[in-house]
């Protein structure tokens, strides 16, 4: 199995790369993990892991100015349909649009924009960060193995809001309750970072490696 992680200058591609291989490794799979921007090996990769780390409209600008990179992620997801994981900002550029700095086109796998967390006249800090509790909303295969509410590591400030709730998954509570995760199809994504939960993130990891989706 090949999974590329892609590289447009924005996530935490190293520790996203090592949480993916010891998650492999615990499953005994063969797996191929490449780090890359190269829209020929994404095309050919059977699952790929979108992270991001920073603004909306900077990660997104990022992925435009590598050449032929938007149109590969597009074709891999809509026309291939084959299995994304975004993480934190990576899953927000699923969105149709955000407003992080300025308004900014997102990739519109999911309707939905990606606004400031109300932090209720300054009573919350923002970056949410830290561990939180994730309530899963419906069931996926991506939680198998996993307790509701169980615990995972967050650092954002924006967040997702979707139009279609059946297509939030988990929820996370900061004042108001957040999206934690979504999904639609072959389209997975997470608030919250997994390769920086501890267990709890490598058996999400795992789930995607094995999942089939419906």
């Amino acid at each position: 199995m090949s999974i590329a992680v892609i590289d447009y200058g924005s996530g935490n591609l190293r520790s996203a790369s090592k949480a993916i291989e010891a998650a492999s490794n615990n499953l005994n799979l063969n797996m191929d993990i490449v780090i890359t921007s190269d829209p020929k090996i994404i095309k050919e990769s059977e699952r790929i892991v979108l992270p991001g780390q920073g603004s909306f409209r900077d990660c997104f600008l990022g992925i435009k100015k590598i050449d032929g990179l938007e149109e590969a992620l597009n074709e891999f997801v809509l026309i291939k349909k084959k299995p994304i994981f975004g993480i934190c900002v990576g899953m927000q550029l699923f969105a149709s649009i955000g407003y992080e700095t300025r308004e900014t086109k997102g990739f519109g796998w999911i309707d939905g924009e990606v606004r400031k967390i109300n932090n209720i006249n300054r009573k919350l800090k923002l970056p949410h960060m830290g561990w939180n509790e994730v309530e899963f909303k419906q069931n996926s295969d991506l939680f198998l193995n996993l307790k509701n509410n169980s615990h995972m590591y967050f650092i954002h400030s924006y967040e997702l809001i979707l139009k279609e709730k059946k297509n939030v998954v988990a929820t996370t509570y900061y004042g108001n309750s957040i999206t934690a995760a979504v999904e639609k199809e072959n389209i997975f994504g997470t608030q919250f970072h997994p390769e920086k939960s501890q267990k709890n993130g490598l058996i999400i990891l795992e789930n995607f490696l094995k999942w089939e989706f419906k």
